[in-house]
């Protein structure tokens, strides 16, 4: 069995909030491999519960919304579990994921979110067109929490949110 995975000390949920650009990601089977400008916009509601709101142009280019909350599990806020289920069907047990927060940087522009299972990771950017250097250097944190890469997804991103009509 693999070790625990290690987290950051602390996340203030407030600066987490806003958009982030999904810079690349391991396969999930909700997301479409051919997923473009793939964003997630966290907002803190006032019960402590944080609002997701995650959207992308799928294969065909058409635009596609998630919406979910999340909340943390313990006082360092750096670990969470996620719903997309409707909110009158969230409390069903096991329909929740875990977002653990690996690795951020100091002024909250960079994230490395998994699962403790190693099997989900999104590195995450308040910009779409994150250097390589700083890329490579957060991947190899996933790399040493024992994340195999190997099916690594990059999400083509013009640095725009989709918009979502209706």
């Amino acid at each position: 069995m693999a070790p625990s995975l290690n987290t950051v000390a602390h996340v203030d949920l407030s600066r987490y909030g806003g958009t982030w650009f999904e810079i690349c990601r391991l396969p999930l089977k909700w997301e479409p491999r051919g997923a473009r400008d793939v964003t997630a916009t966290y907002g803190l509601d006032g019960d402590g519960s944080i609002r997701v709101d995650n959207r992308c142009l799928d294969e065909d280019g058409k635009p596609t919304q998630a919406l979910g909350q999340a909340r943390p599990v313990d006082d360092s806020n750096a670990r969470l579990e996620v719903s997309f289920l409707p909110e009158y069907l969230r409390w069903i047990p096991f329909t929740k994921g875990d977002y653990w927060i690996l690795r951020l940087a100091e002024d909250y522009s960079v994230s490395l979110v998994g699962t403790p299972d190693r099997r989900h990771l999104w590195l995450l950017a308040r910009r779409h067109d994150l250097p390589q250097a700083v890329r490579d250097d957060y991947l190899a944190t996933a790399r040493a929490q024992g994340f195999d890469l190997s099916a690594l997804i990059t999400p083509a991103q013009s640095g725009t949110v989709v918009p979502i009509s209706g």
